[in-house]
């Protein structure tokens, strides 16, 4: 019975919707944030029940809606409150750093200016096996996105496996400059592949050269001229 009570009591103390509450509720700047529910956030028979998790991450992380991003789930987001909650992130110096940490980013070997190996240390933690899990359910997408288009560059070229540990380092890239800098979620050109913003500027140049000598669709070959 001692035990039974032992464990009913550690069992209260960790009671996850009453600790951040504690936190949310003992800072005015958190407390002022509202969001409207996800609907479109699945809720497996995984996920805490009476807690609006959407609404308390967007309050701890101050205004920052990480769920926005294609492939987060609320398991996602707690573990991310568990294991180093926004404070935690903010003490890296920068999104590398952060990276680094969770054993997402290649540990680049190079002797005499060439590149010997470029593999990822190895060594797990539970947020790592989170943005991985989140990583793998971008992959199943059917909806074309900047992150769910990396992911099947990735694993065209080099395998799922990679493409999972690629695709959670970008999201740990993107979460940590989000809670950081307090940037939105977009899909912006900065998370797409070196080649594509390749295209993307010499698009833009080619434009510019177009304006520039004033060049038409005869010019450019794209239409006969007519007489």
């Amino acid at each position: 019975m001692e035990t039974y009570d032992q464990t009913k009591e550690k069992i209260t103390r960790c009671d996850i919707e009453k600790m951040l509450n504690e936190i949310i509720h003992s800072d005015d700047n958190k407390r002022q944030h509202h969001l409207e529910p996800k609907i479109h956030k699945r809720v497996n028979k995984n996920t805490t029940k009476d807690i609006d998790l959407n609404l308390k991450a967007y309050q701890l992380f101050e205004e920052t809606d990480l769920l926005a991003i294609e492939g987060m789930s609320f398991s996602t987001i707690l573990s991310l409150m568990s294991e180093v909650g926004p404070e935690g992130i903010k003490k890296f110096k920068t999104a590398k750093h952060f990276t680094s940490w969770l054993r997402l980013a290649p540990n680049n070997k190079v002797s005499g200016g060439k590149l010997l190996s470029s593999k990822v240390p190895k060594g797990s933690n539970r947020l790592k096996i989170a943005l991985r899990n989140a990583a793998n359910a971008i992959g199943n997408l059917k909806e074309s996105t900047a992150l769910r288009d990396f992911f099947q560059r990735i694993s065209f070229r080099k395998g799922r496996v990679s493409a999972i540990s690629a695709t959670a380092r970008k999201l740990a890239v993107i979460i940590s400059n989000m809670v950081v800098k307090g940037t939105p979620y977009i899909n912006p050109e900065g998370y797409l592949f070196l080649d594509q913003k390749r295209k993307l500027g010499l698009v833009k140049l080619i434009k510019k050269q177009i304006d520039k000598f004033g060049l038409t669709e005869v010019d450019l070959g794209l239409k006969t001229a007519e007489f």
